[in-house]
């Protein structure tokens, strides 16, 4: 996987434009005034950005805040909001993530699961797509839901929730369902807004701005599907695939799941799977296997994200016997 890119994009709503080259070197030297030596909770020595000085240095500099905090990264100073990362990512693998957009298509039991682990490891940019609203049978797995919330746009509840738990990860919402051309466009960093399809700002209002950005999406570097079903999820593969795109999946039926990452080129494993009706229809989705689905699918995406190669073939678990085999196609 290429490293992640990041073009400035002044379209994306929620974000302030990127730190012009000449103040680079203010954004780094306001990091490294503000840093300080704090050993790690095993003792360890580190070097660490306080979480209060993000937004100072920001507001000082007109950088983003992930700007700030991916610039302390190259300096190999770990934004403190990231310190209980510091086994699984490297600085460097941190500035990665920070750096990365991720197209995020569902927002219910997987995907909003996917969407808080994504945004807590500070994926910098994350595209939401989900159509539906959220009703009282959702109440039992998905995370975004709340009896409040009954009626209310999952990709607006979604933009409220990054917007709570991480104030540096930039999130556009697509308030749609979106057909086969759609996701062709969201894969090549763009989407059709219709009359009435108004996007989810990463505020969670709507607004003109979060509209026009629809239109021109960052690019993604990683596709997460996050559907429910096998009807659309061909679609979004096929989508990815012709993109170029890595794609990570996963599906639950039951107390059973599945997750993967397909890359461009290789088989799906819904392609064995045929286009008939959905296990969960059956066998229901309870919360304990949604959630386990969504965490092993976010743990391969940010291994994506961080630069590091895939894991191979699918991952099959039954939470009912505790078995968890990786088979491959």
């Amino acid at each position: 996987m290429t490293p992640p890119g990041d073009p400035a994009s002044s379209d994306f709503p929620g974000c302030c434009p990127s730190a012009l080259p000449d103040r680079t070197s203010d954004v780094r030297a306001a990091v490294l005034r503000a840093s300080v030596d704090a050993p790690l909770p095993d003792g360890a020595p580190c070097r660490r950005l306080p979480h209060d000085a993000t937004p100072r240095i920001a507001r000082a500099t007109g950088a983003r805040l992930r700007d700030v905090e991916a610039t302390a990264c190259d300096a190999g100073i770990m934004p403190e909001r990231y310190i209980r990362n510091h086994a699984f990512f490297s600085p460097a693998e941190q500035a990665r993530l920070l750096r990365a957009t991720v197209l995020l298509v569902g927002l219910g039991g997987l995907g909003g699961h996917v969407l808080d682990m994504l945004a807590r490891a500070g994926v910098g940019r994350i595209v939401g797509v989900d159509g539906d609203v959220f009703e009282a049978g959702n109440l039992n797995r998905q995370l975004l839901s709340a009896e409040a919330r009954l009626g209310m746009p999952k990709a607006e509840a979604a933009a409220l929730h990054v917007a709570a738990v991480n104030g540096a990860v930039e999130f556009a919402g697509v308030a749609s369902f979106v057909d086969a051309a759609g996701l062709d466009g969201l894969c090549a960093g763009r989407v059709p807004v219709r009359a009435g399809d108004e996007p989810a700002a990463a505020d969670g209002g709507r607004a003109d701005d979060a509209a026009g950005a629809c239109r021109n999406l960052p690019l993604p570097d990683l596709v997460v599907d996050a559907l429910g079903g096998l009807a659309s999820r061909m679609a979004l593969h096929g989508a990815a695939a012709r993109a170029g795109l890595p794609l990570v999946t996963a599906a639950v039926a039951g107390l059973t799941g599945l997750v993967a990452t397909v890359q461009p080129g290789s088989m799906s494993p819904y392609e064995l799977l045929g286009a008939g009706g959905a296990a969960e229809d059956g066998l229901g989705t309870p919360a304990p296997a949604v959630a386990c689905a969504a965490s092993m699918q976010t743990s391969e995406a940010l291994r994506l994200l961080a630069g590091r190669p895939p894991l191979d073939g699918v991952l099959l678990f039954d939470l009912s016997d505790g078995t968890f085999q990786r088979v491959r196609l």
